[in-house]
């Protein structure tokens, strides 16, 4: 499969999703600071959410820069994840709009253990593709990528049935862990991951 198509593909999906994210902020009805003000929760969550979607993207385009190919398996795996990142803003607009309510932050958990799956089945196969092409550095490299050891690690569930409970109590909680997790991931990348072409 060309590999080149579907990072193409990816990306449109990606930008796509971004584009609707900032189309939910409404223009205030008044002239107020009061007017930009009651928008503040919603553009809490659609700065948190818009990290999520650069850091994954980030992440993704250095794994498909080293992939030597893109099987089938790949290729369906992506679309779960991008289906994954489709629901974003979704959620974003209902956790922005209810950030104290339970339902919504259990809603945006939801979407971000999805993604994880998705993205850490999707770094498996490409290892696993990578491996069975003879290309196993590359595959060492993919492995060590530190979004993938995070999630891929018993760390990673404990945090998440941590943050379960601590948003029946309070229920932003959910997102704050989120933020955390995500300027985890943005700060630790591997060495060449800006070297990639």
């Amino acid at each position: 499969m060309d590999k080149s198509r579907v990072a193409a593909f990816t990306d449109a999906v990606v930008a796509i999703i971004m584009t609707i994210m900032v189309l939910e902020f409404k223009t205030p009805e008044t002239y107020n600071w009061s007017g930009i003000l009651d928008e503040g929760t919603y553009f809490f969550a659609y700065a948190i959410s818009f990290l999520f979607i650069l850091v994954a993207w980030y992440n993704h385009h250095y794994m498909f820069a080293l992939a030597p190919r893109i099987t089938k398996r790949i290729f369906w795996i992506n679309n779960a994840w991008l289906f994954s990142m489709s629901i974003i803003p979704v959620s974003t607009a209902w956790v922005g709009k209810f950030m104290m309510n339970k339902a919504p932050e259990y809603f945006y958990l939801i979407i971000f253990l999805f993604w994880s799956l998705a993205y850490e089945s999707l770094t498996k196969e490409i290892i696993k593709a990578s491996k069975a092409s003879g290309h196993k550095e590359i595959a060492k490299k993919i492995a060590s990528m530190p979004p993938y050891r995070l999630l891929n690690s018993w760390r990673s569930l404990i945090l998440y049935a941590v943050v379960l409970v601590m948003i029946q109590y309070f229920p932003p909680m959910g997102l704050l862990v989120t933020l955390a997790e995500l300027l985890y991931m943005a700060f630790h990348t591997t060495d060449d991951s800006d070297q990639i072409a």
